[in-house]
């Protein structure tokens, strides 16, 4: 199995024997080399990640915050600089002499795509003049090659293009897009001057400082959860002309960066990198958590019971608007009216006035009637409905019911006791009446409850019968 040490070892070998063929091999061949040892690198760092895959969860949770997660990283890279862009453009020195660069940078990860990254880079960057004779630099003077050391610093902005993965739960390999600004501080060294009048061993040298703007991008192999491999491009573009000490303005100084080397992140091994998590596999977790799924059918189960004892509530099988729930007269006729216990009411049929005989003669006897919205009496000092009230208050529920009409329930007392006691009698004996015209099937809605305590008496308060005259409560339809 690969390791991080194996993966440092080759890394060192592969940089020392690029910096010992820098001096002894032609280009073609450094070009070679340089290759090789990147795509072995690549192919070393993919098959680690491949064979650490892991299928294990984390406790992270969407929405939680960057706090569950390990943010911050710092990295190391090796690499060549040259004055050759990989997107063209102009070089007074157009033959590349291979050297070396390095830099160091320290990185927050703000999202799973994006993070801000502060970076140093330094090195050589050497060039000839190759097919030219010559190159020009802003005094006239002639120079075959140049020598630019420097050090740059700068903040970017990395774009990861790969965070979400289909395919596996651990992400193995992150492409990602940078660009930043900063400083750059360099010293370029002419030599060979060949104007006539002037030694071939002249020498020119100088040092600047320039704002620097970093493009680049690159892909990131996971090795472990903390450790990965990087290899990177990055164009730089200089806000000046003198980086090869040509000085040829108006034409702006460039360079590039091909790099190779290690990122650590750094925190609780308890927490993820955030990089390197994958916000499928996470929204997949929360929405299959056993605990969460159990939790979901238990609360299921109690809707359904409640639906179901709904649905018995307002179960009406012989539909007399009676539930079956409360109906003690089961299977009644239909079209017959009932009272609030689904029976039906014994309502006598309409009088045939055919029957009667005008001027003295002789008419057929009149049948009991319940009258309803006759007033409803109470005994002293109580609010309890007599059953003798129950046929009044029936006939008035039916009435109600099939007219759909609205009613005021007036309450009333005697004159016994306190005024503020008699007032909550009144309106006591007002509610027992709206409850059972309720019970019986009419709607709340249409009822209103209206107190007069002791006033608007109907007979002699100073009699026992006045008095149960009084003890009433009447019915206002509207």
């Amino acid at each position: 199995m690969v390791t991080v040490s194996n993966i440092i070892t080759i890394f060192e070998k592969k940089s020392q024997l690029t910096l010992f063929n820098l001096k002894t091999m032609n280009y073609s061949t450094i070009k070679k080399t340089i290759a090789l040892s990147l795509v072995s690198l690549m192919a070393v760092g993919a098959a680690n990640a491949q064979s650490t895959e892991s299928a294990a969860t984390t406790n992270a949770k969407v929405f939680g915050g960057s706090g569950q997660y390990n943010t911050w990283s710092v990295g190391v890279n090796v690499g060549l600089p040259s004055l050759v862009l990989a997107t063209g453009g102009y070089n007074g020195f157009d033959h590349w002499t291979p050297t070396l660069g390095y830099g160091v940078y320290i990185k927050d990860q703000v999202a799973h795509s994006f993070g801000l990254q502060f970076d140093y880079n330094g090195g050589t960057v050497e060039g000839t003049s190759g097919s030219r004779p010559f190159v020009t630099n802003i005094n006239g003077e002639h120079y075959t090659s140049f020598k630019t050391t420097y050090n740059q610093f700068a903040l970017s902005g990395v774009v990861n293009v790969a965070t979400v993965d289909y395919l596996r739960r651990k992400n193995a390999i992150n492409f990602y897009l940078s660009a930043g600004l900063g400083l750059i501080y360099y010293t370029p060294t002419l030599t060979g001057a060949v104007t006539p009048g002037f030694p071939t061993t002249a020498t020119s040298s100088f040092s600047s400082s320039q704002i620097v703007a970093p493009v680049g991008g690159g892909v990131k192999f996971r090795l472990t959860d903390a450790l990965a491999l990087n290899v990177g491009y990055t164009e730089n573009f200089i806000d000046g002309s003198s980086f090869d000490g040509a000085n040829q303005y108006p034409v702006r100084s460039h360079y590039s960066f091909g790099y190779a080397g290690i990122e650590y992140s750094f925190g609780p091994k308890s927490k993820p990198y955030l990089e390197w998590v994958n916000p499928v596999a996470m929204m997949y977790d929360e929405l299959y958590d056993e605990a969460l799924r159990q939790e979901v059918a238990a609360l299921k189960g109690r809707v359904t019971n409640v639906e179901n004892a709904v649905r018995d509530l307002k179960k009406d099988s012989d539909g007399d608007g009676v539930s079956d729930q409360f109906d003690k007269c089961p299977n009644t006729p239909a079209g017959k009216v009932v009272d609030g216990a689904g029976c039906p009411l014994n309502i006598p049929a309409p009088i045939d006035t055919s029957l009667f005989v005008r001027k003295g003669t002789m008419m057929a006897p009149a049948a009991m009637v319940v009258q309803p919205y006759t007033n409803i009496q109470f005994d002293f000092d109580s609010s309890v409905l007599r059953t003798t009230s129950y046929p009044v208050l029936d006939a008035s529920s039916a009435d109600l019911r099939s007219s759909g009409a609205m009613c005021e329930l007036d309450g009333f007392a005697s004159s016994e006791g306190t005024a503020a006691h008699n007032l909550k009698l009144s309106r006591d004996r007002a509610n027992s009446v709206k409850t059972y015209l309720v019970n019986s099937g009419v709607d709340a809605k249409k009822l209103k409850v209206k107190p007069y305590g002791e006033t608007h008496p109907i007979a002699n308060n100073d009699t026992e019968e006045g008095r149960v005259l009084n003890r009433r409560v009447e019915f206002k339809k509207h």
